[in-house]
């Protein structure tokens, strides 16, 4: 049976999501003994090298002309804002309770898609973003003891996120997601460069470590590539709840490798948020059976 275009928009973001999160576990490992800068750095000379190779052999490479299209800058500022407040923010708080704030990414993104993309969003859909953002302010707790101001570092990673993902759908078909993938990965190594020495300077880096490092590397390749073929893929509305899947992967992350364990607020927050992006996808489901097919039908990718 084939796949339609947002089963495999689906399947594709649950796989990014499974990649990415490994990736920040392995990130998080290392905080303690590099900064952020030196190991967006290095992971970025791997993931970078990686990608290129991969979008040379399939001839994905583009002219340098295309880098002056403002969805392709607007999609790489996305990814670099969104990737300094996460790990920011990730290196000081649980893994899961970052994982569970990002989770209000899905409502975002259906919003932004509204206001940006004109895709319609119900009364209904709009009152399930409140409530979605409503659980984010009860995992983040401001003004309440056990709160993290690292914690708002991750909002606006939602937020940067948010502005990558709107502008990816912006992006001409025509650019292969490879290509966007290889200018993201190098903006972002690049990033890590300049910040390394007002972050501290460089410091040693063992065998074990830089194994690590290449590890999370190819996790962030599959992470990259997979995000940017699923939004391109699917219809926003129903392929982003499928982030879901990250908070499943961060939960685990978290209590095998540091030990952490979800607190109530955390819980009830991340069921809200979730259960609140599960009823978009709902009442996104009913609103595409109601259009005529050739409206319904969304864009294939290249």
């Amino acid at each position: 049976m084939a796949l339609t275009p947002n089963m495999r928009g689906a399947l594709f973001m649950s796989l990014s999501m499974a990649g990415f999160t490994i990736n920040d576990s392995i990130f998080k490992l290392l905080t303690d003994d590099l900064s952020i800068a030196q190991l967006m750095f290095l992971r970025g000379v791997v993931a970078s090298t990686l990608i290129y190779l991969l979008a040379r052999h399939r001839r994905a490479l583009r002219p340098l002309r295309f880098l002056r299209d403002r969805w392709v800058v607007l999609r790489v500022v996305g990814e670099l804002g969104g990737t300094l407040t996460f790990l920011a923010g990730l290196a000081q708080i649980p893994i899961a309770n970052a994982s569970a704030i990002l989770q209000a990414l899905p409502l975002a993104v259906t919003m932004g898609a509204a206001m940006f993309l004109s895709e319609p969003v119900g009364w209904r859909r709009w009152a399930a973003i409140l409530t979605g953002f409503a659980g984010i302010l009860i995992i983040v707790r401001p003004g309440f003891e056990g709160f993290s101001p690292y914690a708002l570092m991750i909002v606006g990673t939602v937020i940067f996120a948010t502005v990558r993902d709107i502008a990816t759908r912006k992006v001409d078909v025509a650019v292969p997601s490879l290509f966007l993938s290889t200018v993201t990965a190098i903006a972002v190594t690049l990033a890590g460069f300049v910040l390394i020495w007002p972050m501290g300077g460089w410091k040693p880096v063992s065998g074990s470590q830089f194994a690590l490092i290449s590890l999370a590397a190819c996790l962030l390749l599959i992470g990259y590539q997979f995000i940017i073929m699923s939004m391109r893929e699917g219809e926003i509305s129903f392929v982003a709840p499928f982030r879901y899947t990250s908070l499943l992967w961060a939960l685990l992350m978290g209590v095998l490798l540091f030990g952490e364990y979800p607190d109530i607020y955390m819980i009830v927050g991340s069921a809200i948020v979730i259960a609140s992006g599960l009823y978009t996808l709902y009442r996104e489901r009913i609103k595409s059976s109601d259009k005529p097919a050739s409206r319904a039908a969304p864009r294939h990718s290249p």
